[in-house]
């Protein structure tokens, strides 16, 4: 199986690439468009802010390539938040995939939200024997609030879709790759798809 993780210079790929080594498979970083829609699985991470992540994809093409691709693709925290319709964060648009925006948390928390927090109300085959109240390791300002692609939620001042799944896409505003066997677990049913 090829596993590409899209380089683009705004992901904690160090951590992706050892929770897949841990699950047995190997993944290579790519930006070229052709290695990309090759691959079998995608993964589209993100840590950072978002108006400066969306300028490196578009000086690369890739918001245009993201989009497009018909493998299954898993967004992870920002790479998540860059795949809704735009986000509040720089007012910055994001690559339409999911048709929500993206908010910020309110002045009532503290912000960011940072450290461990529970998933809930869990659907599609990415939580197969996943629990319901499992703790996943969270750090972000911004979120996409309850809409119809949810597929598990969280509670921080607001209940809001902590992933998201439309068509081949997924997205988990959590880190699966720091969150533990399973965080893992998750992970490695994205792997399965």
């Amino acid at each position: 199986m090829k596993i590409v993780i899209i380089n683009y210079g705004a992901g904690n790929i160090q951590s992706i690439m050892f929770a897949i080594e841990r699950l047995g498979f190997k993944a290579v970083l790519s930006n070229n468009p052709d290695e990309i829609k090759s691959a079998d699985k995608v993964i589209f991470p993100g840590v950072g802010e978002a108006s400066s992540a969306m300028a490196k994809l578009r000086e690369s093409g890739l918001n245009r390539l993201i989009p497009q691709l018909k493998q299954p693709v898993l967004g992870i925290c920002l790479g998540m938040q860059l795949m809704c319709n735009k986000t509040e964060e720089g007012n910055t648009e994001g690559l339409g995939i999911f048709d929500v925006d993206v908010l910020k948390f309110s002045n009532n928390v503290k912000v960011p939200q940072m450290g461990w927090n529970q998933i809930y109300d869990l659907k599609t085959d990415l939580f197969k024997d996943v629990s319901e109240n499992e703790f996943m390791y969270l750090v972000h300002s911004f979120y996409a609030p309850n809409c119809q692609y949810a597929v598990a939620k969280t509670n921080y001042d607001v209940e809001y879709a902590s992933a998201l799944q439309k068509d081949n896409f997924y997205g988990t505003q959590f880190h699966p790759e720091k969150s533990g066997d399973v965080g893992e677990k998750i992970l490695g049913n994205f792997l399965k798809m």
